[in-house]
């Protein structure tokens, strides 16, 4: 299952209402409002990664108050629990 993490800027002081939106993206796993030069950072997950690219593309992209975004495609994870890679693809 293809996962994303997408940094996400904001126009100034909407930090929250994006977030509110961003959460409510269906494929959307984890959303935060972060300090530094990004403003949130989203973990999405889906089915393929023509869903993947749609998500960020469409949904996430297109909000009204989003400056810009960054895009990382997660190509292997480990788990916590078990220490095990993960290779994604």
């Amino acid at each position: 299952m293809p996962e994303a993490l997408v940094l996400i800027n904001t126009d100034v002081g909407a930090e929250e209402e994006v977030l509110n939106q961003v959460r409510s993206i269906n494929g959307v796993k984890e959303a935060y409002i972060v300090y530094g030069v990004y403003d949130l950072y989203t973990r999405i997950e889906a089915g393929t990664i023509e869903d993947l690219k749609n998500i960020i593309s469409t949904k996430i992209r297109r909000l009204p108050k989003v400056r810009s975004t960054i895009t990382m495609v997660i190509v292997s994870t480990t788990s916590s629990s078990s220490n095990v890679e993960k290779k994604i693809g």
